[in-house]
């Protein structure tokens, strides 16, 4: 039985690993800023609310409501995407979506590092479209560039973090039917279910890599 904290669990990806992961046996906790019907009946279940990942005060809450648990794996799922053209350059959006795909894993993976111990691992939600080799349609500014700079993230905090034996999972959960894709895509239940795989599967052997959640590598 493994303790997983899951940031954005209140809907999509993050409540569907909530439910799968608690139906194995696995005791999560669920941080959201507000909470949803969907997550409340889910027995058995340690909810944080108030979580706005882009907020020290919220995270030095987070860290003293956790007081030292250990955990066993840190879900970065939080996230947000917005479209931005050349020609619709929103910068204030593009800052957005860098501190809170971006910036907000590393803060927190910082402020919970008591809480790690040889054997943790730090799971990265990303997306291949922070793949610069894999971009032949452009756009889309400040996503590409937040989940870019999150898998840099991702691949020094595994260099980082070896020698502590915390291994780092950079992950695309694939083209997900959620709010964040105007509901087009896999359903969410099998992404989460693809990710649990991803996540059973990482070490210290294959940390700092990026993959699929159905196994492939993906290019930087």
């Amino acid at each position: 039985m493994a303790a997983i904290l899951i940031s954005g669990a209140g809907r999509g990806i993050g409540l569907a690993l909530t439910q799968q992961l608690v139906a194995r046996g696995d005791r999560v906790i669920a941080l959201c800023r507000s909470t949803s019907d969907a997550l409340l009946q889910i027995e058995g279940i340690r909810i944080i609310t108030d979580i706005d990942v882009t907020d020290e005060t919220a995270i030095q809450h987070l860290v003293a409501q956790l007081d030292k648990q250990p955990i066993d794996v840190i879900v970065h799922n939080a996230g947000v995407m917005t479209f931005e053209t050349l020609q619709d350059l929103d910068l204030q959006r593009i800052r957005r979506q860098l501190d809170i795909n971006t910036v907000a894993p590393l803060r927190i993976t910082q402020a919970l590092l008591p809480n790690l111990r040889a054997g943790s691992k730090i799971v990265l939600i990303t997306s291949r479209m922070g793949s610069i080799d894999d971009n032949s349609s452009g756009g889309s500014y400040g996503y590409r560039m937040s989940k870019a700079a999150l898998n840099s993230a991702g691949k020094s905090l595994a260099v980082d973090l070896k020698s502590a034996g915390i291994s780092v999972g950079i992950f695309h959960p694939g083209m997900v039917a959620t709010d964040m894709t105007a509901q087009q895509g896999i359903d969410a239940s099998e992404a989460a279910a693809n990710l649990i795989n991803r996540i059973d599967q990482l070490s210290l052997e294959n940390s700092g890599q990026f993959f699929h959640a159905n196994g492939d590598p993906l290019p930087w």
